[in-house]
């Protein structure tokens, strides 16, 4: 089934290391980007970007060139902008 509302779910594992899950939801489809970014609001990678149909779609984020702490990850695109928090402890 199509989603009803953008979501950009949590992380998992959470804590992680090297590498986490990534899953949002898109009513429809479109050119979106998930970024991440340091706590000093620096964009340290770009996981994915580019065109996405309507659904549920998850990509894997290797962090193993990243050193440990606390980074944000975020959803992007015409219609949704969506953020949230990860922990990477190596």
């Amino acid at each position: 089934s199509i989603p009803t509302e953008y979501r950009l779910e949590q992380n998992y594992p959470n804590p992680f290391n090297p590498a986490t899950t990534l899953q949002f939801s898109l009513p429809e489809a479109g050119y979106y980007t998930i970024s991440v970014y340091n706590v000093i609001g620096q964009r340290v990678a770009t996981v994915v970007k580019g065109e996405f149909g309507a659904g549920t779609h998850s990509v894997v984020f290797d962090a193993s060139r990243l050193v440990s702490g606390m980074y944000f990850y975020q959803l992007y695109g015409s219609s949704v902008n969506i953020t949230k928090k990860m922990l990477l402890v190596k």
